[in-house]
């Protein structure tokens, strides 16, 4: 455990989450006044003591890194003087930048009292965090916002969207795809080592995706849900290709029967490509007693032009979902895939002074090689400068050029801005299912 002192009273400390020596299973103080705290934050029941046990293994299993803030001076009366008043948790998971897997640093559990608000908590202890992990090699940080308004002051930009369907399946769906490969309902049991499988190569093939943390098979295996504790009414389902390998996974669970129309929620459905997407809502929706279907979706999704009646699906939402934030450009772009091929000099500005720079970047067959620039300019290329937030939303593609110029976040003229534009704007918006 690393501590510093970030003000009159307030200590911060930074630590791995543990167990006691005397008990293995039982959290060590720290670790459980910690997720008490996180748990105050986002308004979630305190905890059950054999609840926390699972939760620290599993963080174990994911690396995390929490940090709290404490108030050495709480007064008389105050809720566990021992707890954080702030908290924040770190770790690390693969990245689909397009044209490989870049390692990203995720940030998760950023919460702080509203009795310390405004006293410069957050920023401490983002920023800092922001600088270890560029010190440690990292390239991009990651983050899902609960609030839009908190982190752009921080240089994260929202990169990819999520949909919320609704999928009306009276009389069964009608796809107009021909059925391919065969979809089992599937054994929990084994779930928990295939899962993670067929979602690696899910990683592997999609933009934007990002690796999943030790919970996520639990849930899987019907082993988790919001707590980690058994979900009997959770089924799951395999699709195999025609060589009779995993390609697809979903698991759902029927909502109660008062709920009109009957409803089955879909809880998680990964594919390694469209056609194992498909084959699997075919199954979904081919059950008896269903009328309608919820489920998350990417926006660039294929099944509602694969339905005979596409009036059946409807979207009801649509949220950012991955935010992004640039700590190594230049390294960012090197792992980025394109799609098209040009020549292009780009400024990053940033605030903080992590990803500022000037390069000269130029791609063939979707392969990119960076020049740093210092005052000189390549005669006769396009130049764009572009805010931090602005990249980091630009960087998958999941927001044209053309939208984040006219917004302000990046300056250039029109010739430059759509060369920008031909050279991130993608065929397919990136997408990524992984919440942390």
């Amino acid at each position: 455990m690393s501590g510093t002192n970030t003000g009159t009273a307030l200590r911060t400390e930074r630590f791995s989450p543990g167990f006691t020596d005397a008990d293995p299973k039982a959290p060590d103080e720290p670790t459980s006044n910690w997720l008490e705290a996180v748990n105050l934050g986002f308004h979630d029941a305190r905890w059950d003591p054999k609840h926390l046990a699972p939760i620290v293994q599993a963080y174990q299993a994911d690396g995390r890194m929490l940090t709290g803030v404490y108030d050495d001076a709480a007064p008389e009366h105050a809720w566990n003087p021992k707890a954080p008043v702030a908290t924040y948790a770190s770790m690390s998971h693969d990245l689909n930048a397009g044209a490989g897997l870049l390692p990203a640093h995720q940030v998760t559990s950023v919460t702080v009292r509203p009795t310390h608000r405004r006293q410069g908590i957050l920023t401490g202890m983002i920023t800092g965090d922001l600088r270890r992990a560029k010190e440690d090699g990292f390239a991009v940080a990651s983050l899902y916002a609960s609030e839009a308004v908190i982190y752009g002051r921080y240089g994260f930009g929202a990169a990819t969207l999520e949909a919320d369907i609704e999928v009306d399946v009276r009389g069964r769906l009608e796809l107009r795809t021909a059925p391919s490969g065969a979809t089992a309902v599937a054994d929990l049991a084994g779930m928990e080592k295939l899962a993670p499988e067929i979602f690696q190569r899910h990683l592997e093939a999609t933009r934007g995706a990002i690796g999943r943390q030790a919970g996520y098979a639990k849930r899987a295996a019907g082993l988790w849900g919001d707590l980690p504790e058994e979900q009997k009414e959770v089924r799951a389902a395999v699709h195999y290709d025609a060589d009779g390998t995993p390609d697809g996974y979903v698991t759902y669970r029927f909502l109660p029967w008062e709920t009109e129309p009957h409803t089955l929620k879909v809880l998680d459905l990964v594919a390694v490509d469209d056609t194992a997407r498909l084959e699997l809502w075919r199954y979904l929706g081919s059950i008896d007693l269903v009328e309608k279907i919820t489920a998350s979706a990417p926006v660039s999704d294929p099944l509602p032009w694969a339905l005979a009646d596409r009036r059946r699906y409807r979207i009801t939402g649509v949220e950012d979902a991955l935010w992004l934030r640039a700590l190594d450009p230049a390294a960012m772009l090197r792992a980025r895939g394109f799609e098209s091929d040009g020549n292009l000099v780009i400024g990053v500005t940033d605030p903080l002074g992590l990803a500022d720079g000037r390069w000269l970047l130029q791609v063939s067959s979707g392969a990119a090689v960076l020049t740093g620039l210092d005052r000189e300019e390549p005669e006769g290329i396009p130049a764009v400068e572009v805010d931090a937030t602005a990249f980091a939303s630009l960087y998958l593609g999941g927001v044209p050029a053309s939208m984040l110029a006219a917004s302000g976040g990046i300056r250039g003229s029109v010739e430059a801005v759509e060369a920008l534009g031909r050279l991130f704007d993608v065929v397919r918006a990136p997408y990524c299912s992984t919440h942390f």
